[in-house]
């Protein structure tokens, strides 16, 4: 094996990403007060029950520098109390509609706390301190927001489930050679998969409502178009697209994609990423609006992976 040297000691000098994880409890209501009780329930849904609901947040705060002698771009003990001073002390335990200014919606100019609107006001308040590069807030497992600093642009993500069976074989191929091409995929009964799915949108965030679009549509735009359909199906009997595609997991990102690219404009957003997980294994991803490799680099390193 070749020995890797460098001319500086402990990588200083050379560029790195670290992340660092934070966790805090918080509730919050959705209710602005220039609607009317009807409106803001079927605006908000259960989310504008009084008195709020809580979630338990996590957040991963990326930051970028240059090592130094000690082989770190940062203290990790300063970077923890920066976190802990800015953000977690102010709003763990908290009510957050009644923390910080901007989400007191008695001022016109007050926004929502949104997981889109509270992630850009974190990064107001680390910036300022620590050379973050990117953020990513869970509110929950199945729902999360990512945010890099570009103004009010932000990416939202929803976790969805479905269990669906398959056969990975073409039509016009023998037995022998589909079996060569998809091993045990290609066995005549098919085979299932749980399979999870990230939908990841994009738009600026509303001033108002905090949001990027109306979470309840999206859910329900992905719900009607692939959960629904999807669920429980052996897919190349009961999608007709796959009774001529192999249902492969990059044909059935690629197909999800298709679907719900249009019906998720209609709602305000973008759709930026399909992420397909068929197996702990194995996964496909979609950017439907990047069309070479290279664009879709520039554009990864703006935003947090799994």
């Amino acid at each position: 094996m070749t020995e890797i040297t460098y001319h500086q000691k402990h990588g200083q000098g050379r560029e790195c990403v670290i992340t660092r994880r934070a966790c805090f409890s918080a509730s919050h209501l959705y209710w602005l007060p220039e609607l009317s009780a009807q409106e803001n329930h079927d605006k908000f849904g259960k989310c504008a029950l009084s008195p709020g609901h809580g979630h338990n947040y996590e957040l991963i705060v990326s930051m970028q520098g240059i090592l130094n002698e000690d082989g770190m771009i940062l203290n990790l003990s300063e970077v923890k109390h920066a976190i802990r001073e800015q953000v977690t002390n102010q709003i763990d335990f908290r009510y957050l509609n009644e923390t910080w200014p901007e989400f007191d919606v008695s001022n016109p100019e007050g926004c929502l706390p949104t997981t889109e609107a509270l992630v850009q006001s974190i990064w107001k308040k680390l910036k300022p301190h620590i050379p973050v590069v990117s953020l990513r807030l869970y509110e929950h497992e199945r729902l999360w927001t990512d945010y890099c600093g570009n103004n009010m642009e932000t990416y939202l993500t929803i976790r969805k489930h479905f269990a669906a069976a398959h056969r990975l074989a073409r039509e016009e191929l023998s037995k022998k050679e589909n079996e060569n091409i998809y091993g045990k995929c290609a066995r005549p009964h098919g085979h299932g998969h749980n399979y999870f799915l990230d939908i990841t949108v994009k738009g600026e965030i509303n001033a108002r409502t905090g949001m990027i679009c109306d979470l309840t549509a999206l859910e329900n735009l992905v719900e009607e178009l692939v959960i629904e359909p999807f669920d429980h199906s052996f897919l190349n009997k009961d999608i007709p697209y796959f009774k001529t595609c192999v249902p492969t997991a990059e044909n059935i990102a690629l197909y999800i994609a298709d679907s719900l690219g249009e019906p998720i404009k209609g709602i305000g957003a973008i759709l930026h990423k399909v992420k397909l997980q068929e197996s702990p294994n194995n996964a496909a991803e979609v950017y439907p609006n990047i069309n070479s490799i290279e664009s879709r680099r520039e554009d990864l390193e703006k935003v947090i992976k799994n």
